[in-house]
């Protein structure tokens, strides 16, 4: 079942209570829980977020992006058309084109238009694809330098999720390649009692985890019940606890144990020795393993939108986040169409020139795609 169904928390009964004070292991015992608990409600927020992201992305997000480019586009015919009218001096000309090339920049980031891309190259006196193939060899020099690592001259940086399986696929390349090169040493005495010691840990956490399963299993063996709608019900409940087994998943089963009432806060409490330590072990390793998924939803969600993989997301970020785009995107139009008005009209265009500072432009209205 993957993590991202899995919608029930925690039961509060599996954190260990005692009158008398809890030693170090119980602590750590209940600190995994509630670490495990915390992750798990992550996960079930991203489930619930994303598909309420995507849909309002659909529904509300991309059309004001797309009538933004559209008016982009108006107003780049319409600076292109003023250009070239009499009575424009140099200055305005240059002007003019400046503020061509960034909104032909702003409509090439979102979508590909040989008109517009035209429009770019007499203004800019430049090749728009030329420079767009020197920008991404540069950015994938850059991302090879800094990840140490052959990309391939077949990647497409314009893909965030292109990329992502290729740096993934490429670490794993290496990751394989490191254990292949490595020459076999004879290890040492201590090597190999650390060996052992691990061994025998990692058969005493299997064992712990059978010892849970056989007892689940001893009571829910369905063939036994003969009850038809108890016997359904002990089916679905043997196939969770196979299920957890399989994956090695000591949390599972012991909520299916409180669940069936095989164990109570008393038994909890009795919980000690080498067999919490035990469990302490494995709980550590199920809480590594939401920790990499979380990170493989958080990072799959930046790769599919297009944000920076460096940069934390929460699933309560995203609404917000999309709220705001959706905001910066009307703005921009209201200003766009503003402009337009302001370009119809000879006089009116001159006036409006003279107000634009087209450093203080480029600096403060670059338009990036979400």
């Amino acid at each position: 079942m993957p993590l991202l169904s899995r919608k029930a928390l925690l039961p509060p009964s599996l954190v260990l209570t005692s009158a008398a004070p809890l030693n170090k292991d119980q602590k750590a015992f209940n600190t995994l829980i509630k670490k495990i608990d915390a992750r798990r409600a992550e996960l079930a927020a991203w489930g619930e977020a994303i598909p309420l992201f995507k849909q309002r992305y659909v529904s509300d997000l991309l059309p004001l992006q797309d009538r933004e480019t559209e008016l982009h586009i108006q107003l780049a015919r319409s600076l292109d058309l003023a250009h070239g009218q009499k009575g424009v001096t140099k200055g305005e000309k240059r002007k003019l084109s400046v503020m061509i090339s960034e909104l032909a920049q702003s409509v090439l980031a979102r979508q590909d238009d040989d008109e517009i891309k035209a429009l770019y190259n007499t203004h800019s006196q430049s090749d728009f694809d030329a420079e767009e193939a020197a920008r991404q060899e540069d950015m994938k020099s850059m991302l090879e330098e800094m990840l140490g690592m052959d990309l391939g001259d077949d990647i497409d940086l314009s893909s965030p999720e292109e990329l992502m399986q290729r740096v993934e696929s490429q670490f794993q390349a290496q990751h394989e390649a490191g254990h292949t090169q490595a020459a076999p040493r004879k290890k040492t005495a201590k090597q190999l009692a650390r060996d052992a010691q691990r061994e025998a840990e990692e058969k005493q956490m299997s064992q712990s985890i059978r010892e849970v399963y056989r007892k689940l299993a001893s009571a829910l063996h369905p063939d036994r019940e003969p009850d038809p709608a108890e016997r359904q019900r002990k089916t679905e409940l043997m196939q969770r606890v196979n299920e957890a087994y399989e994956k090695g998943n000591l949390l599972q089963l012991l909520e299916l144990q409180l669940q069936l009432e095989h164990i109570d806060q008393a038994h909890l409490a009795s919980l000690g020795g080498e067999r919490l330590k035990h469990y302490i072990k494995i709980l550590k390793g199920q809480l590594g393993e939401l920790d990499m998924e979380i990170q493989h939803v958080e990072h799959g969600f930046a790769a599919e939108f297009g944000l920076s993989p460096f940069e934390r997301l929460r699933p309560h970020d995203l609404m917000p986040m999309l709220q705001a785009d959706m905001a910066h995107c009307e703005i921009n139009i209201q200003r766009v169409q503003a402009d337009l008005e302001n370009v119809a009209d000879p006089k009116q265009l001159k006036a409006w020139l003279k107000t634009i500072n087209l450093r203080r432009q480029r600096s403060t209205d670059l338009d990036f795609p979400f």
